[in-house]
């Protein structure tokens, strides 16, 4: 494997109105064909990974299969939505505040002051929650 970072595309990239399913299964490609970078390897199927599995109800290692199977974005979205829970309003509006939100005034925000101050962040107030430290860390929000 390269050392070069190949880095996943945004959290905030959305399909369907969904953030961070595009990130998700974008690593879970690079995983597949050996260019996930080592830093990204050990939260696999962990933290955002998880609970957008949880949200869609599915299994992470099911979900895997059907993105390295060569399932495009939407088809992986679509099998998800086929194979979860239904989801519906408000429970949807309330789940993607909170993942867009995660790290601002919650139980991770020490954990994310501490990652911002780590990474040379710490005077960015710009950066309120994980996805924009993500976002920063990986070059897109100067």
């Amino acid at each position: 494997m390269s050392e070069e970072i190949i880095y996943p595309v945004s959290p905030k990239d959305e399909i369907e109105g969904i953030p961070y399913f595009a990130r998700m299964c974008h690593k879970i490609r690079l995983e597949r064909d050996g260019e996930l970078h080592a830093d990204y390897q050990s939260n696999l199927g962990g933290g955002f990974d998880l609970w957008i599995c949880q949200f869609l109800t599915v299994e992470y290692t099911e979900l895997v299969k059907v993105v390295r199977d060569g399932a495009s974005d939407e088809e992986a979205l679509q099998w998800a939505k086929d194979q979860g829970a239904k989801l519906e309003s408000p429970g949807i509006d309330w789940w993607l505040s909170y993942m867009r939100n995660r790290g601002y005034a919650d139980d991770l925000a020490e954990i994310l002051e501490k990652r911002k101050i780590e990474a040379g962040f710490g005077n960015r107030d710009d950066i309120a929650s994980f996805f924009d430290f993500i976002d920063a860390d990986e070059g897109r929000l100067n």
